[in-house]
Order: structure tokens, then C-alpha cells, then sequence
């Protein structure tokens, strides 16, 4: 079997997990990003070389290295507007990052916001969930495959973990070539490999998220969160945010500052954007729908910090918050996911504090970045935006 070259091109589902015609970065757009990522497939050991590589993957991989070292070495609190930027890095107790996977060119720098929280000291099993872009998935599916190579080296799959998962009977398997095509779990690994350089015991264990319901986004971290637990595991969360723009399907716009962010309608050819200090413009309009989905999806374990809210409640507000606004966020269902693991994980410490045997600490949702890819400022513009979080663990 041959791997492929893949880049950035497919439709999403949208937020009730319907389709809808959103508009993702083609091989031909300039938003496919500078670089195409080649990836090697190995399946039951079988290496296997790209069956495609074209000249500008060719011999990139310093390139590409010396990039995202800029980008993470860009990284601090005198390079930041976010209210909660750290003040040193990497994050002590980072279990989680939530990280954009868009063409390098455009969402490089945020998901830098990211990675650079990762304290790679104990870290050993990275999970990293992606939404599906090109497949209909009721579900999570697994890779079948042993290795994913990248422009700066392999990466194992962790096998054993995957055969565990699989055992349940909740996961099912990507073919080779929905794994080949998937760029929303590609576009980080050039990432976990340099931020984890020169270490041979990293392991991968991928998964596709499909178009979960609540519930089933609930089940998922139920049962992935003893992995999340785990001292030496870190999720990687994959999401771009709000897709804007006729391409996308998806023009919602609060056309002033004094409406709520619910207050809101699709833009037409011929609505009015208004004029005057009470009026949004486009790109203004897409910071606060997106920026809303940030704060309800903020928690703090306990919810007791002011302002804060637990997993629980911040995932059944961003169910709520996905329904009324129908934000284009790509990777709603991995964060779901996500935010189903936490309210598990807190759920345990409650019975820890109530006799049971104690485990893990404190985590808490830090945003870290937010950018979008086009300032829009009428309808013939489009824009992909990209935010970056951590969820870190406080002893």
C-alpha cells in the first residue's frame, strides 16, 4: 500500500450534525497554507513510501523545523492581548491543548500557543481527536496504521492502546484512505514530533470524531477519561473556529454591540451593515460569536473562581450556545469530547473528597490565542478564525 500526499480540502457537517456546505482550504487556495505535509503509512509493518510527493514537499523538513520554531519561540506574555496569557511557559500539569489545523501559513502561529504550554518532561501517550472532514461518522473511528511519518521524523501508534479501545465496541476503523485524507489529525503532528524532538518513546494514538450527539459526546469521555488521567498522556484537541463567508454557508452577523450575541442574522446581499459607533462591522461581529464559545467553554473544576463555571456546565451551555448561534466550529464535537472527559474527571474528585481513593488535582481552561485568518469587512470576504486553549492540572 502507498500513502498519499494529503492537504486541507473537504466539506464539514454542521453544528446539529447535518451537512452543510462549508467551505474548507482546497489544494488550489491559497489557504491550503506555504507546505503540503507527505505523510508514509506503514500497515502491518509494511513501510510504505509517499505515492505522490511534489517538489515543494521535497526536502522541506529543515524548513518546516526552523519555522515552527519561530512560531513556538514567539510565544509569551509580551506578544499577547489574551486576559489570561501565562507568564512563563512550558505549563506545569498540562493534560490538554485545543489547537487549529488549518494551512501553516494561517493557523501556524496561533496553534504555537498551544504546543507551547506542553510540558513534554513526563508526556509519553498523545491522543490526538480530530473532527472528521470527509467521511459521514456516527461515531470515532481508529487508524489501522503503526506509523505516521512526517517531514521531521516517525511517529509510533500506540497499538496496545488503540486495541483496548477497540475492544469496547464504541470505536470503528478508518480505511486507509479517510486516513490518508484527514488533514484535521495531519496538520499537528510536524508539531508533537518538534516539540517531543529526539525522544523514540512517544506514542500516537489517533481518532476520528464524527458527528456526535450530546450524549454521545458524554460516552466518549467517559470512556477516554482514565486515559486523560493518565500522568504521562496529553490530548491534542483539534479545531479551527468560526468558517465566515458565503463559501462557508455561513454569514451570521449581530449588527450591533448593544444586541446579544442570540440577536444575530444572516447577511445578504442586500442587508445593511450600518454606520456609527453602536455598529458592528463582519469581522468584529465573528471575534464576539467566537468569542462567547471561548468563555462558555472556559471551566474551572470546581466552577468557584468568579466567572467560572464546571465541565458539566460548560459543556451543556456550549450545546446550547451551538444550537442558537450555529457557529462554524469545526472541531465542536472533539471539544465536546473533551469537555465530557472533564466533567468525568470532576465527578471523580467529588467522590474522592467524599472517601474514595484521591487522584489527579484542579484543572482549569485556559485561552491563549485567538486570530482570525481575514479582517471581513463585507460579503464578498471570508475568514477562518483560530484559538488556542490549555486545560491544566494545579496539584
Amino acid at each position: 500500500m502507498a500513502g498519499s500526499v494529503r492537504v486541507p480540502s473537504s466539506p464539514d457537517s454542521s453544528p446539529d450534525s447535518s451537512p452543510a456546505p462549508l467551505w474548507l482550504p482546497s489544494p488550489t487556495s491559497p489557504q491550503s497554507g506555504l507546505l503540503v505535509i507527505a505523510l508514509t503509512r506503514s500497515i502491518h509493518n509494511q513501510p510504505c513510501p509517499p505515492s505522490f510527493a511534489p517538489p515543494r514537499t521535497q526536502g522541506h523538513g529543515s524548513k518546516l523545523d526552523r519555522q515552527l520554531k519561530e512560531w513556538l519561540q514567539a510565544v509569551g506574555p509580551d506578544n499577547s492581548d489574551e486576559p489570561n496569557t501565562p507568564t512563563s511557559y512550558p505549563i506545569g500539569g498540562c493534560k490538554a491543548v485545543i489547537a487549529p489545523h488549518a494551512g501553516y501559513a494561517y493557523s501556524g502561529p496561533a496553534a504555537a500557543w498551544a504546543y507551547r504550554c506542553i510540558d513534554v518532561q513526563h508526556i509519553k501517550r498523545i491522543f490526538i481527536l480530530g473532527p472528521s472532514h470527509h467521511v459521514a461518522l456516527p461515531g470515532c473511528a481508529l487508524s489501522q496504521c503503526d506509523e505516521y511519518a512526517t517531514p521531521l521524523g516517525p511517529l509510533k501508534l500506540d497499538k496496545k492502546t488503540i486495541a483496548e479501545l477497540a475492544a469496547t465496541g464504541k470505536f470503528e476503523w478508518m480505511d486507509q484512505q479517510t486516513d490518508e485524507e484527514e488533514h484535521s489529525i495531519e496538520m499537528h503532528l510536524p508539531y508533537v514530533r518538534r516539540i517531543f524532538e529526539g525522544r523514540s518513546d512517544i506514542t500516537l494514538i489517533p481518532i476520528l470524531v464524527g458527528s456526535l450527539s450530546f450524549i454521545s459526546e458524554k460516552t466518549y469521555g467517559t470512556l477516554l477519561e482514565p486515559y486523560l488521567r493518565s500522568a504521562d498522556t496529553l490530548f491534542v484537541i483539534s479545531s479551527d473556529f468560526c468558517h465566515w463567508g458565503t463559501r462557508f454557508g455561513y454569514t451570521y452577523f449581530i449588527p450591533r454591540h448593544d444586541l446579544g450575541v442570540g440577536e444575530g442574522h444572516a447577511l445578504t446581499r442586500g442587508s445593511s451593515l450600518g454606520t456609527g459607533e453602536r455598529c458592528c462591522s463582519i469581522d468584529q461581529s465573528i471575534e464576539r460569536v467566537d468569542r462567547e464559545g471561548m468563555r462558555i467553554i472556559t471551566f474551572n473544576q470546581n466552577g468557584k473562581e468568579e466567572g467560572g463555571r464546571t465541565p458539566r456546565s460548560a459543556h451543556e451551555e456550549f450545546n446550547a450556545y451551538l444550537k442558537q448561534t450555529r457557529n462554524t466550529i469545526c472541531g465542536r464535537h472533539p471539544i465536546g469530547v473533551l469537555l465530557g472527559a472533564m466533567t468525568s474527571w470532576a465527578e471523580r474528585e467529588v467522590e474522592a473528597e467524599e472517601g474514595s481513593e484521591g487522584v489527579g488535582g484542579e484543572c482549569r481552561l485556559v485561552w491563549t490565542r485567538y486570530e482570525q485568518s481575514e479582517r471581513v469587512k463585507d460579503l464578498r470576504g471570508s475568514s477562518v478564525s483560530y484559538a488556542s486553549a490549555f486545560v491544566g492540572l494545579s496539584e
